[in-house]
């Protein structure tokens, strides 16, 4: 097994290290986090390398972290390229971790492409599971931050855009997850009934905070089966507080969410020490350990149809 000696952030030991020093005959220090075990754990938004964006750790070095923190999986994501074969190979190099990799349908893959999605089932070793909707090129998110640039639309004329009918026919025929990506709420809402119609059954609805729902939008949202999505990365770079999420939590229930980390940034925390600290945060918020069990272990098996 490859081991990284990879420091990410001043203060923080990721679990490879330890383990290549205990390798090496020394006895790492004691991991202040010791008490959270990540046992069974899947994180769905691991960030890695390559990538034209900077990042942490590649694809293995993210692997070999994740297994040696015992977590059971990763969905490995990128804007613009697919990392299905990126999960298969990097699968074949560690031994006890699933991974899993996806299609992101940015302009940088055609924009709203079944071709892209077709292919990325076929990607050889089958870890393609997961479609996203435009992120960084969504019309939403584009044109929220002022931008100019080329955008993506979901919508068009109040309606779901045409390729969309496709793309989700593919989704339901090959029991994809479909994620929302930066799509505003209202266009969520307006999009649920045209995924249901055509058999989507495994909707995630993308960092939901970051598209800012107001809380009838999330329940909405519940309502119609959906899982949202509530990340550490806001809240690690302060751009969420914890008592947010444990409002909505508390509000609609466990069941109809899911952590993850959205890391892998460089100088940020690997996934597993963000994800401990994660569910720390919520215990202390009052968030009970069966609660963190569903959002962080049940609900990402069941959209991904392993085993709970």
């Amino acid at each position: 097994m490859l081991l990284s000696l990879r420091t990410v952030r001043v203060g923080w030991l990721p679990v490879v290290a330890a383990a290549a020093l205990a390798a090496c005959g020394g006895e790492a220090p004691p991991a202040p986090e010791a008490e959270v075990s990540l046992a069974g754990a899947i994180d769905f938004h691991a960030h890695s390398g390559p990538d034209s964006r900077p990042r942490s750790v590649n694809d293995v070095e993210a692997a070999q972290a994740a297994q040696a923190a015992g977590m059971r999986g990763l969905v490995l994501k990128n804007h613009y390229t697919t990392t299905a074969g990126r999960a298969a190979l990097a699968m074949a190099r560690v031994d006890g971790i699933e991974l899993f990799g996806g299609v992101v349908l940015n302009r940088s893959m055609g924009g709203l492409n079944a071709e892209a999605v077709r292919h990325m089932v076929w990607d050889e070793g089958g870890r393609g599971k997961v479609v996203w909707l435009p992120t960084f090129d969504a019309e939403y998110y584009l044109t929220r931050e002022g931008s100019s640039e080329p955008f993506v639309s979901v919508v068009v004329d109040g309606r779901p855009a045409p390729e969309l009918e496709e793309i989700f026919g593919l989704i339901a025929e090959h029991d994809l997850v479909l994620c929302t990506g930066h799509s505003a709420p209202e266009e969520v809402l307006l999009l649920l009934p045209a995924m249901q119609r055509l058999g989507v059954e495994n909707i995630l609805i993308t960092h939901v905070f970051g598209q800012q729902p107001t809380l009838d939008q999330m329940r909405s949202m519940a309502g119609a089966g959906a899982v949202m999505e509530i990340d550490w990365l806001a809240v690690f770079s302060g751009g969420r507080t914890i008592d947010e999420y444990v409002e909505a939590i508390d509000a609609i229930g466990a069941e109809h969410f899911l952590m993850s980390s959205d890391l892998g940034q460089a100088g940020n925390p690997l996934h597993a020490d963000g994800l401990r600290d994660y569910v720390r945060a919520l215990r202390g918020a009052g968030v009970s350990d069966a609660d963190i069990d569903t959002m962080l272990r049940v609900n990402p098996a069941r959209l991904l149809g392993l085993q709970p």
